[in-house]
């Protein structure tokens, strides 16, 4: 019932391949690294042929990194809200940018309870969307999102992973007492995003699908001390 939305996942690519992209149409573009979001978003280039780009980050965000990505030129949308403490501090830091329309965060679940994955346990889910929606004003939660196991058989039936991120929208929304249709569920990467559709993904993270198998050798040097635990299993990813 809902068309989902297409965030095109542009990590090692250049700037050129996101106005290409851009110029066909897609308005929305997904970074896993800060550094590499900055100065993407940032690249005079972009900010002159797109416009109306809007920027998710989709990686892992450690708290010393927060003010760096409240900078980013067109930010739209936060997916990996992964602790309550996180939610405060880029509550904050986004209150300090002055009357801007709240920040759109969606609160990450490690459905798969995987070690190399980040995200909540899903015990833990309704708790910190309480506290962002009681506490956090210059916040406005907006979904739930996995990255979920890779590499799930089909044939076996839906992917479990997926199927908890809906029964966990399903309690909350019964908890809180929120509508369904206004809690988004962001799950389906290049490889199973046709499947995660089918069982109601309204945003899919789609890179090497879009624009090619990623060079990991450019990869900026600054984002080489990020948490290696986010940047191993995201390797496969998107």
């Amino acid at each position: 019932a809902i068309q989902p939305r297409l965030v095109a996942v542009s990590k090692t690519k250049p700037a050129d391949m996101v106005i290409e992209a851009y110029g066909h149409g897609q308005r929305t573009f997904g970074e896993n690294y800060v550094q590499e979001l900055l100065e993407k978003a940032s690249n005079p280039k972009i900010l002159s042929s797109c416009p109306e780009i809007k920027w998710h980050f989709i990686g892992h965000l450690q708290k010393q990194n927060v003010n760096k990505l409240m900078a980013v030129p067109n930010l739209s949308m936060l997916e990996t809200v992964d602790s309550v403490k996180l939610a405060d501090k880029v509550n904050s830091s986004w209150q300090k940018k002055g009357p801007t329309e709240p920040l759109k965060v969606m609160v990450q679940i490690n459905t798969s309870g995987e070690d190399s994955k980040h995200g909540l346990l899903p015990s833990e889910t309704i708790a910190v969307v309480e506290h962002i929606k009681a506490s956090c004003p210059s916040l406005e939660f907006v979904g739930l999102m996995t990255i979920g196991s890779f590499g799930h058989d089909l044939s076996q039936g839906p992917n479990p992973d997926f199927q908890r991120l809906l029964t966990l929208r399903r309690e909350l929304c019964e908890k809180l007492g929120i509508p369904v249709e206004q809690v988004e569920l962001s799950m389906g990467m290049s490889m199973d995003f046709q499947h995660a559709i089918e069982v109601g993904s309204t945003n899919v993270r789609i890179g090497s699908t879009i624009f090619g198998e990623r060079d990991y050798s450019k990869k900026p040097a600054l984002d080489k001390t990020a948490d290696a635990k986010a940047s191993v299993p995201l390797v496969q990813g998107h």
